[in-house]
Parts: structure tokens; C-alpha cells; sequence
């Protein structure tokens, strides 16, 4: 019965993302662990196979119609990218379990789960304040080195959580280099997909082990979601939608926190 839903989860998920264009993907991980009954590290893994793909989609959809600045998106993919995979690959193995042993127990899977709940807050608070619209600098300089340096914080986060990004990402390419919405958008998506699928090659070479049928499933559930909202695009107001997803999202996080506080005082 849970995996009917996770599934069903998937296909809104699928939909979310492809009515706003991103943000839906921050739900992989919770639908992962407490729908599919995935461990938070494997989940994360999974995580970045499921968004990588969805984006790579979205990301050509936006190629074919020109706006994807490509150039822009390599400079902020390449060190992203590199974060992702060392994080995936040497970072999170070597992450101890417990992280704390005393006074308290802090178990790992508690850990990732509490700070993608922090995510998630981050995540929808970004999303709220995009009521307004993000509006580049007349005249916007290219500081390649903040470039640089934001792409790695992104590929680290996204290496330990799973989670795209991409309310990071769009503003850093809005507020830094000047490029119109649209592009800043098409790039992130593009950026997105090449550092999930790169960073789940390290999650391969960890040696992380895949449930294929229930990621097939996951996978047709997410991109019928998707091929749905492109039939249905026009019908929903995007704006009210981001909105709500927003709050959604605060909820989650809020029922994440709660879940996690109880196993712990339940003692494990």
C-alpha cells in the first residue's frame, strides 16, 4: 500500500516539476524513505539518478526553444559537478555511523534527514519571496571565481542530500552574470542533470545497490507526471501553484523533523 502511494507521489511530484519547471524534485528523498521505505543514504543516491534524468529532460525541452547559455552553465557546472562526484564517492562512505555517540545518539540517516528538512525550509522560503521576480543587475560583471566557488557549495550540498538546487542556483546566475529568468532557468536545469548524473556515478563506484524495478516504476511515475503538465500547461495558474507547492513543502518539513524527533526518543 505505501508503495502505491509513493508512486502516486512520484506522478505528482512529475507534475509539480513540470508546471513550474523545477522544485518538485526537493520531494524525491522523503517519498524515498518513508513511502518506499529507502535508507535516507541510499535514498539520497536514488535521488540524484531520478532529478539528473527529470532535469536532462527539462533542459532539452529548453535547448530546443534557445535558452540554455551554455557557456554560463559549464563554468558553474564543472565545479559543481567535481563537489558532487567527491562527495558521492569518498565523502559520504567516510561520514561515520553514529555521528554522536554521547550524551546523545545521532545516527547518520537522523542527521541527512533533519538537514534536508532544513533544505526544504530554505527551499520554500526561496520560492515565496519569488512572488517577486528576480531582476539582473544593469550592469552585471561575470566574477567567474563567485561562479566557481557557488557551484561547489551547490555540488556538496547536492552530494549530501540529493536535492537539485536549483533555488540556488537560478538566483547565483540571475544576481551575478545578468542573465534574463528564462536562461538562468534553462542553464540550471542543464547544470542540474550534469552534476546528479555524474554524482550518481559516484554513488556506483561506492557501490551503492539498486532496487530496479522499483525505480523503473518511479520513473515512469515521475515522467508521465511530467508529460501530463506539458498537455495540461496553461490550465494552472503558475504563480498560486509555486505558492502552494511552497507551503506543501514547509509541511513536509515540518512532518519530517517530527518523525525524526520521535524514532529518536522512541530510541531508534
Amino acid at each position: 500500500m505505501m508503495e502505491i502511494l509513493g508512486y502516486i507521489a512520484a506522478f505528482i511530484m512529475g507534475l509539480t516539476l513540470g508546471s513550474l519547471g523545477g522544485g518538485g524534485s526537493i520531494l524525491t528523498v522523503p517519498i524515498l524513505v518513508y513511502l518506499m521505505d529507502v535508507p535516507p543514504v541510499t535514498a539520497t543516491g536514488y535521488s540524484l539518478l531520478i532529478v539528473g534524468a527529470a532535469a536532462a529532460f527539462g533542459a532539452l525541452r529548453y535547448y530546443r526553444q534557445g535558452l540554455v547559455n551554455v557557456r554560463a552553465a559549464v563554468t558553474f557546472a564543472v565545479p559543481s559537478v567535481v563537489a558532487v562526484y567527491l562527495t558521492r564517492a569518498f565523502l559520504m562512505p567516510a561520514i561515520p555511523d553514529p555521528l554522536v555517540s554521547a550524551p546523545v545518539t545521532l545516527g547518520k540517516d537522523m542527521v541527512i534527514m533533519v538537514l534536508f528538512a532544513t533544505l526544504m525550509v530554505a527551499a520554500a522560503v526561496m520560492m515565496l519571496r519569488n512572488s517577486r521576480k528576480l531582476t539582473p543587475p544593469k550592469e552585471a560583471q561575470h566574477p567567474v571565481i563567485l561562479l566557481v566557488i557557488e557551484g561547489a557549495v551547490v555540488g556538496v550540498v547536492t552530494g549530501i542530500l540529493g536535492a537539485g538546487g536549483g533555488f540556488l542556483i537560478v538566483p547565483a546566475l540571475v544576481l551575478l552574470i545578468g542573465m534574463p529568468m528564462k536562461e538562468a532557468v534553462g542553464a540550471s536545469l542543464l547544470i542540474i542533470a550534469l552534476k546528479s548524473l555524474i554524482g550518481f556515478i559516484g554513488d556506483l563506484q561506492a557501490g551503492i545497490a539498486l532496487q530496479f524495478p522499483m525505480l523503473a516504476i518511479f520513473f515512469v511515475a515521475t515522467f508521465t507526471g511530467m508529460w501530463a503538465a506539458t498537455r495540461l500547461s496553461g490550465k494552472f495558474d503558475g504563480k498560486k501553484m509555486q505558492k502552494f507547492f511552497a507551503y506543501f513543502t514547509l509541511a513536509v518539513a515540518a512532518v519530517i523533523v517530527t518523525m525524526e524527533i520521535w524514532t529518536q526518543l522512541q530510541g531508534g
